[in-house]
Parts: C-alpha cells; sequence; structure tokens
C-alpha cells in the first residue's frame, strides 16, 4: 500500500468510526451515568432536590413526563438541555451546556427505551477516589544510599541506622533541589531542643554543662533514652493527645456542669505513653477497652476518649421537647464520630452527615454506619468494675443490715418501741423503712408504685412474705381464712365482695381519701400508718421479731413480753361506712369494729413471751370496696420490763455498742468503686440516614453498623442486631488492621508534626482531597511501616525522629550564599533543610516558668488542681485565681479544665479549646501575649520567687545574673547582656531582671 492509500485509509477510519460506534445500542452505565455525574447529580439527588427532581434513580427521572421511554420529543429532559430558538439550555444551569454529542447521546437512550439497570444509583462523583494516595497500601521502599553517610552511621545499631534511613530520603529532595542543609546545632541548644521535646521541662545547667563537656559519642543517644523513660515524656505527649481528643474536665455548653472523675481518662493516656504502649492497642482499648477486658480498670478507663467532648446536658437531659432532645443527640453522635476518625485515620467523615462528601470517597450511607456503631452509647459517671459495684453494695448492705440489727437491740435494751409500719415498709422497726412502700396481698411481693383494683384476687389464699419479721398477707374469705403459715385460721369472717384495692403500705393506700384517725394526722411527722384497703390482711412473725432482738431462747432476758398499741381509723370518703377491722393474736380476735369516718378506736393489749403471730384485718362488709380505706396509726410493740438483772442488761449494752462502733467503722472505711466519667453502654437504636442531615426528617431503612468502604469495598459489621460493644471491636480492629494504610501513616506524621513544628503531611487531620499532599511520600511510608514493624511502639518513632541529622541541625538562618539560595528554594522549609524555630506551647511556658523558678510541684496523676473558685448555680461560675500554692503548681496537664470559662493566662499564649479537636495549635503573636507575661500576677509572683531561689544558690549579683540565664535559656550570659543585667538589678532588683527573662523571646522558643 503506497502512501497516498495509507492516508486515505486513515482518513476513511476518521470519518467512519464515529458513525459505526454511533450504531452500537447505548450503554447507561457508561454512556449515559458519566453525563449525570458531571452535569446533573450536584443539583438533582436526593439530598438537594431542585426543581423537586433526583437523578439518583430512575423513578424520579420517569415520573412527570421527566423521561418517556422511546418519546424523546415528548420528554421533558430533552428540552431543558436543548438550545432553542438560538437561545442557551436551561440546564445545566451552573456550568457549561452539554455537547451535541451528549445530547444526541440522551436523545438515543431514550429513542432505545430508557433503560436503567435497577441496582445502578448515581451520585455526585467525590473529587478524591479509592485511588487517593493516603488510601493506598504503604510502600516499603529503601531510599538510595546516599555517598556522604559513614559507615558507622549505620552499622552501630537499629535506631542509628534507621534514622540514616530517615535522613537518605530528606537528602534525596535536598539533592535534588540543590540545597545543602545547615549544620548541626550546638549541643547546649541540642539539649535544651529535646528536653523541652520530649519532657516539656527545660534542662538544669548542671546537666547542660555535663552534655556539652562530654567526650561520649554515644551520649546524646543515651540523653534520648533517658527522657524517654522519664516519668515526665508522658505527661508531656498525653496533652498533644488530649489536645485531638479535647478533653476537658466539665460538660460544656449552657450548664457547663463539672467532670469530677474524667481525669482518670488523662491518667490512663499519661501512663500509655510512659509504657510505651502499642499503639493499636491504645486506639483498640479507647474505642473497645470494656469489650476487650472488662476486669481490666486501664482497659475500661480508656474508654474516656469517647466520652473527653463537649456534652449538651441541657439538650439530651433537661430538655422537654423531642425535637431539641433528637436535635441533641444527633449532634453528640456526631461528636463521637468526627472525634474517633479524624484523630485515628484523618478522614473529615462528618463532611458526610448531610450528603455524599464532596472531596473524598465517603458516602453518607457510610456517615450514617459509624453512627450506629455508636448509637448505644450515652456519656455520664459509669463504674469502671461492674464486679466491684456489686461486691460493694453487697458488703455494703450487709453491713447497714447488722447495724440496724443491733441499733433494734439498743433500742430494745434501753426500752425502745418497735414501729411496724416501718417492718411494711422493709425496715427494721426502727425508722429504716421505706415509705410508701407495699406489699401485694395477692403474691406477698413488694411493690413501689401505686396501684388501682388488683386483678387475679383469690380469697382466703396465705401468702408467705419475703420480710423476716412478716410471716404473710392474704386477700380474706367470708368466713375461714388462712392467716399464718402454721395453718392457723381465722374463723367468723364477714362477706366481702372478694376484691382488692393497692398494697399493704407503710403509709396510706393510693387514693386514700384521709389519714386523720379522730384529731391526729398519722401521715404527720412523728407518726406512722399502715395501710389496707379492704379486702386484706398482714400476719407480723413474733418470733422473728424476737429473733432479731436476740430475745426468743434467753430465758433471763428482761425483755421477753410485749404491750401492742394502735389507734384504728377509717380513711375513706363514703356515709356511712361499712368497712371492719380485726386484731388477732394467734388466730385469738383481741379487737374488732365497724369504723366510721371520724372515729378513731384505740386498740391495746399484751402479748405474752409464748404468742407467735400477729394479724390485721380489713374487710369491706359485703356491699363493695369502694373507699373502704382501714389504717393502723401508731402500731408499736413497746417490749416490757423485769427488775431482774440490770447488770446483765448493762453488759450487753456496753457489747453492742461495741459491735456497733467497730461495723460503722468498717462502713466508713469501705472503699467506694472507682467511677470514672465516660461511655454507658446501652440496646442500640435504630440508625436512619437523616434527609440533610435533619434528625426530624431520617429515610425509611435503618442502617447497618459499619466503617468506610474504599478499602473492602463494603465494610459493613453485621445487621442491626449486633450488639453494641462488638460495634465497637468491630470497628476498633478496622482501625487498627495493619493493611490499613491510614491509621500507621497518620500517627506517625503527627509525631513528625510535634517533633518539627510541621508534618510531612501539613494537615494532620485531614488526609483527603482537602488536605495537603506529603512533602515526602516515601519517608511517611516508611516511617509508618516501620511504626508496624516495631510492635507498633511510637517511643520507636520517637527515637528514630530525635537520632536523626535533620532533627540535630541549626535552626539559624545565615548569611551566606548556601543559606539565601535555601531560603530562596524552600523559604517555608519543607525540605527540612534547617530546623525550625518552634515556640513552647502555653502549658509548657507555664511549666518552664514553675521549674526554673523552683516551684514546680511534681506530684503525679489524681484529680486535677482547681486554680478557680466554684460557684454552684443554675450555669456554674468559675472564678480564676492567682495558682500560689503548692497544690497548683502541678504540670499544666493536670489542670482541670473548664470550657466556657477560658484560663486568661494560658488563652492569651493561644492553648487549645477544648471545644474543638486541635491537632495543631495555633501560633499567634500579639501585644497581649507581652503584656500577660510581663504583667500576670502569676508571672509576677514567680518572678519573685526565681529571685529567691537565684539568692539562695549564688552569693553576689554577678554570680546570681549568670545562674539566671543559665537556668532560664541554657546558656552563659554574654558580657553586653551581664552589664545590663547588672545595672537592673541594681536600679530594679533581681526579681525585675528575672521579670524581663521571662518575658524574652529566648525563653518561650526554643532554639
Amino acid at each position: 500500500m503506497d502512501i497516498a492509500i495509507s492516508l486515505r485509509f486513515a482518513i476513511l477510519c476518521v470519518l467512519v468510526t464515529p458513525f459505526a460506534i454511533a450504531d452500537e445500542p447505548v450503554d447507561f452505565a457508561r454512556d449515559i451515568v458519566p453525563v449525570f455525574e458531571q452535569h446533573c447529580v450536584r443539583c438533582h439527588s436526593s439530598l438537594s432536590r431542585k426543581g423537586d427532581l433526583s437523578l439518583e434513580t430512575f423513578s424520579d427521572l420517569f415520573a412527570n413526563n421527566y423521561v418517556i421511554a422511546g418519546q424523546p420529543d415528548a420528554s421533558h429532559l430533552m428540552s431543558v438541555i436543548t438550545a432553542a430558538n438560538n437561545s442557551a439550555a436551561s440546564m445545566p444551569k451552573d456550568g457549561p451546556p452539554l455537547s451535541t454529542k451528549q445530547t444526541q447521546t440522551l436523545r438515543r437512550w431514550i429513542q432505545e427505551g430508557a433503560i436503567w439497570p435497577a441496582e445502578i444509583v448515581i451520585r455526585q462523583k467525590s473529587k478524591a477516589d479509592a485511588t487517593w494516595w493516603s488510601l493506598q497500601p504503604l510502600l516499603k521502599r529503601m531510599p538510595a544510599r546516599n555517598s556522604a553517610e559513614s559507615d558507622t552511621d549505620t552499622n552501630k545499631n537499629t535506631d542509628a541506622a534507621s534514622s540514616s534511613v530517615i535522613d537518605s530520603f530528606l537528602h534525596t529532595r535536598l539533592n535534588a533541589k540543590n540545597i545543602s542543609p545547615r549544620p548541626k546545632a550546638y549541643r547546649r541548644t541540642l539539649i535544651r531542643r529535646v528536653y523541652f521535646d520530649l519532657i516539656g521541662l527545660p534542662p538544669d545547667p548542671e546537666t547542660v554543662t555535663a552534655f556539652e563537656s562530654t567526650d561520649d559519642p554515644h551520649s546524646y543517644k543515651k540523653l534520648v533514652d533517658e527522657l524517654l523513660d522519664s516519668p515526665h515524656f508522658g505527661e508531656r505527649w498525653a496533652r498533644h493527645w488530649l489536645d485531638i481528643a479535647h478533653y476537658a474536665d466539665t460538660h460544656g455548653f449552657e450548664r457547663d456542669k463539672r467532670r469530677d472523675n474524667a481525669w482518670r481518662y488523662r491518667d490512663y493516656v499519661i501512663q500509655a505513653f510512659n509504657e510505651d504502649k502499642p499503639y493499636d492497642q491504645f486506639l483498640r482499648e479507647q474505642i473497645a477497652g470494656d469489650v476487650l477486658a472488662p476486669d481490666n480498670s486501664d482497659s475500661v478507663i480508656a474508654t474516656g476518649f469517647l466520652a473527653a467532648g463537649p456534652f449538651d446536658y441541657v439538650g439530651q437531659v433537661e430538655t422537654q421537647s423531642p425535637v431539641l432532645r433528637r436535635a441533641a443527640r444527633a449532634l453528640d453522635l456526631d461528636d463521637i464520630v468526627t472525634q474517633v476518625m479524624t484523630s485515628t485515620v484523618a478522614m473529615t467523615v462528618n463532611c458526610a452527615r448531610c450528603h455524599d462528601h464532596k472531596l473524598d470517597p465517603i458516602l453518607q450511607r457510610e456517615y450514617y454506619q459509624l453512627t450506629a456503631v455508636f448509637a448505644g452509647l450515652k456519656r455520664g459517671e459509669r463504674d469502671v468494675s461492674a464486679a466491684a459495684r456489686t461486691q460493694f453494695d453487697a458488703t455494703k448492705l450487709r453491713l447497714k443490715h447488722s447495724i440496724d440489727n443491733i441499733a433494734s437491740k439498743i433500742q430494745i435494751l434501753q426500752g425502745g418501741s418497735l414501729d411496724l409500719a416501718d417492718i411494711v415498709g422493709g425496715g427494721t422497726g426502727f425508722g429504716s423503712g421505706q415509705k410508701g412502700l407495699g406489699i401485694d396481698p395477692r403474691t406477698g411481693t413488694t411493690q413501689t408504685r401505686s396501684f388501682g383494683d388488683l386483678e387475679n384476687v383469690s380469697p382466703g389464699i396465705f401468702q408467705t412474705c419475703e420480710y423476716d419479721c412478716i410471716d404473710g398477707v392474704f386477700v380474706p374469705a367470708e368466713s375461714r381464712t388462712q392467716i399464718s403459715s402454721s395453718q392457723l385460721f381465722a374463723e367468723d369472717l364477714p362477706a366481702n365482695s372478694g376484691k382488692a384495692w393497692d398494697m399493704i403500705r407503710n403509709g396510706p393506700v393510693t387514693s386514700q381519701f384521709s389519714t386523720k384517725l379522730g384529731a391526729t394526722d398519722f401521715a404527720s411527722e412523728g407518726h406512722s400508718l399502715i395501710g389496707l384497703h379492704a379486702n386484706a390482711g398482714i400476719t407480723f412473725d413474733l418470733n422473728a421479731i424476737r429473733d432479731r432482738l436476740n430475745l426468743s431462747n434467753d430465758t433471763e432476758s428482761p425483755t421477753r413480753e410485749f404491750l401492742f398499741s394502735t389507734v384504728v381509723g377509717y380513711g375513706g370518703q363514703p356515709e356511712p361506712p361499712s368497712a371492719e377491722y380485726r386484731v388477732l393474736l394467734d388466730a385469738q380476735l383481741q379487737a374488732h369494729g365497724m369504723i366510721g369516718r371520724n372515729d378513731a378506736d384505740h386498740v391495746e393489749f399484751k402479748v405474752p413471751h409464748s404468742a407467735r403471730f400477729l394479724t390485721f384485718i380489713a374487710t369491706d362488709g359485703g356491699n363493695g370496696y369502694s373507699h373502704d380505706q382501714i389504717s393502723f396509726g401508731d402500731a408499736t410493740l413497746f417490749p416490757t420490763h423485769s427488775e431482774n438483772q440490770p447488770s446483765k442488761v448493762e453488759i450487753q449494752l456496753v457489747e453492742l455498742k461495741q459491735q456497733m462502733q467497730r461495723l460503722e467503722q468498717e462502713l466508713n472505711e469501705l472503699d467506694a468503686p472507682t467511677v470514672f466519667f465516660g461511655v454507658i453502654s446501652e440496646d442500640p437504636p435504630e440508625i436512619r440516614i437523616l434527609v440533610r442531615g435533619d434528625p426530624e426528617s431520617p429515610t425509611k431503612a435503618p442502617v447497618s453498623p459499619g466503617a468506610l468502604g474504599w478499602k473492602n469495598g463494603d465494610s459493613i459489621f453485621g445487621n442491626s442486631n449486633l450488639p453494641e460493644g462488638s460495634r465497637r471491636l468491630a470497628l476498633a480492629n478496622w482501625i487498627t488492621d495493619k493493611h490499613n494504610p491510614l491509621t500507621a501513616r497518620v500517627i506517625v506524621n503527627r509525631l513528625w508534626h510535634w517533633h518539627f513544628g510541621q508534618g510531612i503531611v501539613r494537615t494532620p487531620s485531614d488526609f483527603g482531597y482537602g488536605g495537603q499532599a506529603p512533602s515526602h511520600p516515601e519517608l511517611l511510608d516508611w516511617l509508618a511501616a516501620e511504626l508496624i514493624r516495631s510492635g507498633w511502639s511510637l517511643k520507636h518513632i520517637h527515637r528514630l525522629i530525635v537520632n536523626s541529622e535533620a532533627y540535630r541541625r541549626s535552626s539559624t538562618e545565615s548569611n551566606d550564599p548556601v543559606s539565601t539560595a535555601a531560603e530562596h528554594i524552600d523559604s517555608d522549609n519543607q525540605l527540612l533543610w534547617r530546623m525550625n524555630p518552634r515556640r513552647l506551647e502555653a502549658e509548657a511556658v507555664r511549666d518552664a516558668v514553675l521549674a526554673i523558678s523552683g516551684k514546680l510541684n511534681s506530684t503525679m496523676f489524681g484529680p486535677g488542681y482547681r486554680d478557680f473558685d466554684y460557684e454552684e448555680a443554675y450555669a456554674p461560675v468559675y472564678t480564676y485565681k492567682t495558682a500560689d500554692e503548692p497544690k497548683l503548681w502541678r504540670r499544666s496537664v493536670y489542670r482541670f479544665v473548664v470550657r466556657t470559662t477560658p484560663h486568661q493566662f494560658l488563652t492569651a499564649l493561644d492553648c487549645a479549646d477544648p471545644a474543638n479537636l486541635t491537632p495543631r495549635r495555633n501560633v499567634t503573636t500579639t501585644a497581649l501575649q507581652s503584656l500577660t507575661l510581663f504583667n500576670n500576677d502569676f508571672m509576677l509572683r514567680q518572678s519573685e520567687y526565681f529571685a529567691e531561689r537565684l539568692q539562695r544558690e549564688a552569693t553576689t549579683v554577678d554570680q546570681q545574673i549568670k545562674r539566671a540565664f543559665l537556668l532560664a535559656f541554657s546558656r552563659p550570659v554574654t558580657k553586653l547582656e551581664l552589664t545590663a543585667a547588672r545595672q537592673l538589678v541594681n536600679t530594679q532588683g533581681l526579681m525585675h531582671l528575672c521579670r524581663v527573662l521571662f518575658n524574652a523571646n529566648e525563653f518561650i522558643y526554643v532554639d
């Protein structure tokens, strides 16, 4: 074939190919879905529904003649995307019109039947998809060996070798840009840097001098190991994590109530960092520790992470509006979901609450899958150990029961009386019973709630009772009824309706008209009442009462007989009344009567030591039981005494009082179970997708618990019946799966950020499209893989970073051509050709001031110090005061953090707002900061203490000045500084020099 023929053939192919393709049937997924995704669903989806139209599924599109299969000209869709009379097409409204080819393809699709497979749902495509860099597996690529590296850098130990790997990655980028890095920092600079970095405190001058003068080549590595092993390491690094958890000791919002036991989670974090708890375990415990190890207190307390954020007490507890309650609950769950996912995998899942994520491959359905994971959680005080709580309650009940019994014996021996109404209320007869408590005459069980007409009543059936001193209860039958467990029967009982109402109560029965018997109201203070509604009966076990008082078998007891006394009256409304009462002793009638409204029968008789059962009966007289309420007022057993052996009574009283004292001491010393502010597990409710995130617009179908689908295609943990704890455990396992590339990447990037002042990814909590790309992706992946390889040891990564050449570089710039070129090429130091100078965070400034003044209280753990006066109110008032006593000089991590009342001193220095997740501290420069450091009362008093320390440790002014510079700046004073400082001290005093040093940039900046 010659050239001309070839050219003609090529032209023919170009001309014919479109028509050949056009002859193929339109494929909906291939040809139509991309058009709708790109141009339509942003406005026309189930979320926005502009024009009341959604193009996600076929149902809306085929409604209202938008599309009529086989008739493109009659389909409204074609009319809005096609220009008419030289005018612009009305759709797409925002953006360029569809191309001619796209319009023709849509026309052909309709003409061919507008086939839309039911399984296809069209969603607006996010800007990032599953191919996004942070979602890819870790690349375990080693850097090319730098010829400048010496063999000694890598053959000594693993940490040194790995640190050289870090530098090799960095050198590759620097060499590519032809940038020469800065030299190593001076040793005095380096030790101050690593001290503040790892433990958040300045080194003392003696340590600096020793480090600077040593000739040990491994001195720096040993120093790093020493600091990593310091208990102060956990205090320093816990503060970073607590920023991410937005931890505080109050709820926030309108009420801002205290959380007096939230500190246990803070202590857990400190201990976890000190122990170098494997990071995957650290995360798993914080998400599902109570499921993983319910008997391990640390593991349970770790779940305080889920409750660390703000809590709208008014919206979730106090409001009476179900609408406001649902809105507050939705926000609360959003806070938990956002905190967990942002802190662990740095994905902004909360952006998918109202719609599919616009930037990252996160569906709205997946957001609600995550919500379903935590839907069964409520914030509140909870026990660390359920078993410890059960044991504590049982021991406390046993001790109180023993004390009550002894108190009863003492009161009897001293001539006290036994109140039968108190026994009906579950007490001992001496005021420990519950008012209103009742006993069901049908079953003998106790009840607290009110009852009306009782069903399933069986007259004549005797039922035992769970109280020792009550033999049983019954509904009396006509003529003859069993009234005791020993087969005693009451005879000649009158006819009655066979019905019953409410319980036999310590107090009036439900709907009782009156509690007055005669002129006395027996419901008032100092009186008691046993309420019976006809028809009911109760029998007291006198032997059990004697057993409780240890009197049954003691023939020499001074108290073997009782005197019974009560006032019986009618509590109903009708006139004339027809209710009758009976009082029996061992089935023998002692008193009987029909009571009127104003009547009050006083009943009194002796109870011999041989008597076993005392019975009260109320009947309705056979004409119905409406309001037939019988009351026994002040029903009391009075002990009678003989005059023999008074000395034995005295001996018994002494012994009983000694027993009571021992039991009361044991009760007072009983350690209450440990409680903390965390999450309380309940049966999770069904979760539904909320249209536009509105709690009042849920969809119909419930959502199963699950995670994000980019890793496994569809990460569902089970259906809605999956138990609450299993949901969290599944998510914890998903997050810490070693094949999940985000988790390890995110935490090593955070460590890098906290060490260098900027991360390899400069948006440490956003690894999605809205965040920044990594400056050194290969290094990031290598560090992440190294973390997993080391068993998730964070201290291992710390050690690698601070031992690296990059970390030990000087932060100072220079006017030499090399530095000038580097500054021009990489002005923001992304390539780390020098170290970044960093300002100390607010808490580190305060801690350093206390350390240098000599006032730092090194007490670790426990409740936070409260540098405020507290006033209880609807919205509590927190008024800060100067921290000028040892208990307030603890490290700032132990501060009791109040959400709605920021600490003025710390806030001026950019302290994190605990209402927000804070992956990166703001660093502002304001005049207020200088004024705060110079004039705040705390700083003035600490300056005085600093001066007092200098006067103790040095004698002359010059020596004090030199000591001051060593303590504050970790370096000697210069001659010029010494001259100026001497003049200041001589004219203003040593305290003012200390004040100036605390206000210097060199003090509040590392490097």
